[in-house]
């Protein structure tokens, strides 16, 4: 234990190289504690090759938001293999929101590309470019928050799901857990909830209204069609048959 002579003795290169071994401690448990969180993050995704979430982070919050105003809230999901999924559901989804799903590894940078001009010409954020994997990492693990933190985490589960997962098993995550309506999760409850059917029976009109209102689906009011979304059915209906999907 030092005496408080041998702490005087000290001198400026002493304090100089206790500060370096606190700073490199430090620096080596914030290290060890991020690649902790990644690797949980990994083991999750590798995980998920052969089971299905039970929920995600998206639900969980849009859970709590509606046990706020009724604590015996629910939300309506139900998870369904691919082949139960409706193939002009997965072409809809593709063509609206990601043509190059088959294509990309993760990231679009054309179209992060574009969208970093339109916002910049605009001065706001006015126009997004994340790709299908995107949607599905920020859906099963983050937070709802913008911010390049979370940007960086997004991007690295990203790359972790394109490594892990094939195509198909994306795609069949993505369309179990995306946001269809007011607790409203995943493509079985979002055709009874809006058709009345199950997944495997959505027609093609029906398929593009789901596409149509799936980035922000809590602003439409079910079974109404405004022009504006009539206009992006007729849009989706035109890319359909162009959509490659696994």
């Amino acid at each position: 234990m030092p005496t408080a002579r041998a702490s005087r003795r000290r001198g400026p290169l002493g304090w100089l190289a206790l500060a370096w071994k606190v700073f490199c401690y430090g620096l080596g448990t914030l290290v060890a504690v991020a690649l902790s969180v990644q690797c949980w993050f990994f083991a999750q995704v590798l995980w998920w090759r052969a089971y299905a979430p039970a929920s995600t982070a998206l639900m969980g919050a849009r859970l709590a938001q509606l046990q706020k105003q009724s604590p015996g809230a629910k939300l309506q999901q139900q998870w369904v293999d691919y082949a139960s999924i409706s193939a002009q559901l997965k072409r809809a989804v593709v063509a609206a929101e990601d043509a190059k799903f088959m294509d990309h590894e993760g990231f679009d940078w054309e179209a992060i590309s574009k969208a970093i001009e339109r916002n910049e010409k605009k001065g706001r954020i006015v126009a997004g470019a994340s790709t299908i994997s995107q949607q599905l990492a920020k859906n099963l693990f983050l937070s709802g928050e913008r911010s390049w933190v979370r940007k960086g985490q997004e991007a690295l589960i990203t790359s972790m799901l394109e490594t892990a997962l094939p195509k198909r098993r994306i795609l069949e995550l993505y369309l179990n857990f995306a946001e269809w309506g007011e607790g409203v999760f995943g493509a079985e409850a979002a055709a009874r909830y809006h058709f009345g059917t199950q997944a495997a029976g959505l027609g093609a009109e029906q398929a593009a209204y789901l596409a149509v209102i799936l980035p922000s689906p809590r602003r439409y009011e079910r079974g109404r069609v405004t022009p504006y979304v009539a206009d992006r059915m007729a849009a989706i209906l035109a890319r359909m048959p162009a959509a490659r999907i696994p």
